[in-house]
């Protein structure tokens, strides 16, 4: 047809359906002898090709004499060098039933995130295993990765069976034991095909080799033609309509058009569509792409949209069904792939892509990392290169989500430093949480009708950047019995340590926020309350806050522990005897307490109430200050 009607045959060639396809598994299985073998014995290799890989078979090849085929898709100078494949290499190539993108994906456990970045677009993984050594930790970490990434057809090609002789007791036995780790995963289209990619059996002509392939049990075709007959058509979400914008386009007054790529559902002319988050809707009048206008757009389309109404759109927002209900999040649940070197942090502030959106947000918490060779779950409280995990995702902001099984394109995101600007992980949405609310009530006794304005930069992300969290020192005594003095000696410590501080000195606080409380009991109850709501300010924001207060009362200082978090509040009872504080004495108070100059004294004519349960004394009679200094950066544990 090409010599006889070029132009019949292009539009045969364009109504043909395109399936993507992976191939992995363990290093050395032949992923890419067996591309090689598929474009070699399907034609779709040009003469110039053949003569170069040929050229090189002589310098770089694995295989004697003969063409090796590997190196057709192995071109990187190191692949050749060390015979393996680093990055993801992409080929395309068609036969008379469909048209094909193959990407060959590395077998090497370090180069684990880029089979997963090739497996992000496919709808089938040809997951190969080697004869000899059968199902590998690799074979179940790749198994799984597609799995996760929800390709539904997985083709077992148990490559190399020229070295077993084609047993089939051999075969047999590597289907049973993949069958049994398959039985954990969720793809619902497994096939076996027994072949060697090397001498070209089973992958696109049929084996003399292997008459119990095609007289048993089994599928009985060579890997090319599985290719041709997977059912793909149905994987796609026709029902739930998805176009997350991606451009507005307005070349003109005349034109405002939404751009984006379809991601599910289907999409007409007169549709009612609804915008999220702002939620307004509108009706698509035209759905444009260069080639001209479409009566229907299907998943996959890149299309711009025009609507009957002027509605604020802007990129990152979702074009949906006007009658979908689709609930708004900043917080949920995502399987994420960890692809660097530097761990993931729990706690720290990074970038988040999801489909057009960009965000702010933090991994709050790791519920449990998945060990590829089980598929158990073991307690994790960082992810390393290459680990897998299921977290908890906090967003600065709420936004509209998919779980991933049901819609790829809005369930899917990708982790970016925000320092360096380098993607560090990959993650699928497994579920929304319940959102913490922006704005929730706090029990309070304000003469005022307000709210608690919970902000959106958490302190475990203030703390991020300090490097440490806040806590609260609070130094409690009698006057005079060196509270001021340990607290500066304590925070000039920590300062040359590199932490973060602010003290909060009993005199000062009262030269202004409480210059207007007297020394009553109520007075100094109001004092006391006032410290601890600054001090626990403070600590918000990722900072070491001392005070150094009298406090003598056990209740207001447990008011002031309820602020704060189990460990960030430590109370130290500064314990040096009264007759030795009144012999201090560096302001003269207690001389005229005595003299009955100054009323409710703490100590004279007013009580101090003990600590029953401090988290430290310091007794300042037994040690010299760098000695209890020291003691409370111990009990501090930074």
């Amino acid at each position: 047809m090409i010599s006889e009607d070029i132009e019949a045959y292009l539009r045969e060639h364009e109504q043909k359906d395109l399936l993507r396809f992976i191939t992995c598994g363990s290093v050395d299985d032949g992923k890419s002898t067996l591309i090689g073998r598929l474009l070699h014995d399907s034609k779709m290799i040009y003469e110039d090709q053949l003569a170069a890989i040929t050229q090189a078979s002589k310098t770089s090849g694995t295989t004697g004499d003969a063409v090796d085929l590997a190196l057709l898709v192995d071109g990187l100078q190191s692949e050749r060098e060390q015979g393996i494949t680093i990055d993801v290499a992409y080929r395309f190539f068609s036969t008379d039933k469909r048209k094909f993108i193959i990407a060959d994906t590395p077998g090497h456990e370090q180069y684990t995130r880029n089979m997963a970045t090739g497996a992000s677009t496919a709808s089938l993984a040809v997951i190969l295993i080697d004869a000899r050594y059968g199902v590998q930790t690799q074979t179940r970490r790749h198994s799984f990765i597609a799995d996760l990434l929800g390709i539904q057809h997985l083709v077992i090609a148990v490559n190399k069976m020229d070295l077993v002789d084609f047993s089939q007791e051999r075969f047999d036995e590597i289907v049973a034991d993949y069958r049994e780790f398959a039985d954990k995963l969720n793809a619902r289209d497994l096939r076996f095909v027994p072949m060697s990619a090397l001498e070209g059996d089973n992958v696109v002509n049929p084996s003399e080799r292997t008459p119990w392939y095609f007289d048993g049990g089994y599928e009985g075709v060579p890997l090319l033609e599985l290719l041709e007959t997977a059912e793909i058509a149905h994987d796609s979400n026709l029902s739930d309509l998805r176009l997350p914008v991606q451009y507005v386009n307005r070349p003109n007054l005349d034109f405002r058009g939404y751009c984006g790529t379809l991601a599910a559902g289907i999409l007409r002319p007169g549709q009612a569509v609804k915008a999220l988050p702002s939620g307004k809707t509108s009706t698509v009048e035209r759905i444009v792409t260069f080639d001209g206008d479409l009566e229907v757009a299907y998943p996959g389309q890149a299309i711009t949209v025009t609507l009957a109404d002027e509605i604020d759109i802007s990129r990152g927002d979702w074009l949906v069904e006007d009658e979908a209900n689709i609930p708004l999040s900043n917080v949920f649940e995502a399987d994420i792939v960890w692809m660097h070197d530097t761990a993931l942090e729990t706690g720290k502030l990074y970038d988040f892509k999801l489909a057009t959106r960009d965000a702010a947000g933090q991994i709050s918490a790791i519920d449990y990392q998945i060990d590829v060779n089980t598929l158990e779950h073991r307690v994790a409280d960082h992810l390393d290169l290459n680990a897998i995990g299921r977290c908890r995702v906090e967003l600065t902001t709420s936004v509209p989500l998919d779980d991933y099984r049901r819609s790829p394109g809005t369930g899917s995101f990708i982790v970016i430093d925000r320092l360096t600007n380098v993607t560090v992980g990959a993650g699928m949405v497994h579920q929304m949480l319940e959102t913490e609310l922006p704005y929730e009530f706090r029990a309070h006794d304000s003469k005022a009708d307000v709210v608690w304005n919970r902000s959106s930069v958490t302190p475990a992300m203030r703390a991020q950047i300090k490097g440490h969290r806040g806590k609260c020192v609070w130094f409690t005594g009698l006057s005079g019995s060196g509270k001021s003095s340990l607290g500066n000696a304590l925070e000039v410590e920590l300062n040359r340590r590199g932490y973060h501080t602010m003290l909060l000195d009993g005199d000062n606080i009262r030269h202004g926020l409480c210059k207007d409380l007297g020394m009553s009991e109520a007075d100094r109850t109001e004092n006391i309350r006032r410290v601890g709501e600054i001090a626990k300010l403070f600590a918000d924001a990722g900072i070491i806050v001392i005070t150094a207060f009298i406090s003598p009362f056990r209740a207001d200082r447990d008011a002031a522990r309820k602020l704060f978090n189990d460990g960030d509040f430590i109370e130290v009872h500064v314990d040096t005897p009264m007759d030795i504080c009144e012999q201090r004495d560096p302001k003269g108070l207690y001389q005229k307490a005595r003299e009955g100059k100054i009323k409710d004294f703490t100590g004279i004519n007013s009580p101090y109430e003990v600590p029953k349960a401090a988290e430290l004394t310091l007794k300042t009679m037994d040690h010299d200050q760098k000695e209890l200094v020291n003691q409370v950066i111990k009990r501090l544990s930074l």
